[in-house]
């Protein structure tokens, strides 16, 4: 490895060490313009009523976001792409993972295969309820 090489990696050791210790300074934090929420609801297999009991919404503001009669905020925008990226962790951090199992399922075939040649998975939520009622 060059010098210059092994200077850039330490350089970005550092940065990140100082932006974990609160030094922000420099750094942006990138909030997506648009969220595709149905998309989002949809593709956890969930309905308007449930995704906002899982996820501490409320149905109106999911219609509302839904229909664009009101603008979805930052701090739910950002929210909702951990959603949309890792549920699971979510219904964690919310306590509701006693609640919901969530599982995953091969998207369609429209899907990129991944670098070892599967398709990727999509979460999908279940209650525990109706999840235990087929078996598991």
């Amino acid at each position: 490895m060059s010098k210059s090489a092994f200077d850039k990696i330490a350089a970005g050791m550092e940065a990140a060490i100082d932006y974990v210790d609160g030094d922000r300074e420099g750094f942006v934090t990138h909030i997506p313009d648009e969220i595709d929420l149905k998309g989002i609801r949809t593709s956890l297999g969930l309905s308007q009523p449930k995704f906002a009991e899982a996820f501490g919404f409320t149905v109106g503001r999911i219609r509302d976001w839904e229909q664009k009669r009101f603008a979805i905020d930052a701090p739910s925008r950002v929210l909702l792409t951990v959603i949309k990226n890792e549920p699971a962790a979510v219904l964690r951090a919310l306590g509701r993972e006693r609640d919901y199992a969530v599982t995953l399922r091969p998207t369609d075939a429209a899907t990129p295969r991944t670098r070892t040649g599967g398709r990727k998975a999509r979460p999908v939520l279940s209650t525990k309820a109706s999840h235990a009622g087929k078996g598991g």
